[in-house]
């Protein structure tokens, strides 16, 4: 009898470990190739012009960022809601700046870490591990992704190339010393 509920354990075991398997297979990237097919070519409304421009604060803590426009010929009809923007492995909402242009801020700020080097490792011990995350969406630096939603439903656009526009340096609020 001890026999019979030893192997009764070891097949549930078994079972057990290969739903855990099977559960692996719905990974990020089969989550992004799905996402992928539901690219439009074609956006449901005209647009007149997509541009990003660069800009740098005046002061280091101000750090710098992107910001990219997206202009419509006509006002955006009413069943199409613009929600996110894709861009250099980054994400953003768009707000409205007119009823025909919309941006999206994508901020980096300068980031200073106090890394501890020793050739002692567990004087190391404070470090910090680097966050990497992967981005939602294979895209070419020259490449945007806009997400939408047309009558409740969520659907992709891509955009090619968008124009870039000169640098805006924003100048520093500190006053010339006399």
């Amino acid at each position: 009898m001890k026999g019979y509920k030893t192997v009764v354990f070891l097949f549930i075991i078994a079972i057990s470990l290969t739903f855990c398997a099977m559960k692996q297979d719905s990974s990020p990237d089969k989550y992004r190739e799905e996402l992928a097919k539901q690219v439009q070519t074609d956006f449901p409304q005209e647009i007149k012009s997509v541009y990003f421009q660069k800009w740098i604060g005046g002061r280091e803590e101000t750090g710098s960022g992107i910001n990219f426009y997206i202009e419509f010929k006509k006002p955006l009809s009413g069943n199409i809601k613009l929600k996110k923007i894709y861009f250099h492995n980054q994400e953003s909402s768009l707000e409205e700046v007119t009823k025909n242009t919309f941006v999206a801020h994508f901020y980096q700020r300068n980031k200073s870490f106090d890394l501890i080097m020793d050739k002692d490792s567990l004087k190391e011990y404070g470090n910090k591990a680097p966050i990497i995350v992967k981005p939602k969406f294979a895209l070419k630096p020259n490449e945007a992704l806009l997400e939408y939603k047309k009558k409740g439903k969520t659907q992709f656009f891509k955009i090619s190339n968008p124009k870039e526009r000169p640098m805006i340096a924003y100048p520093s609020m500190n006053k010339p010393k006399d």
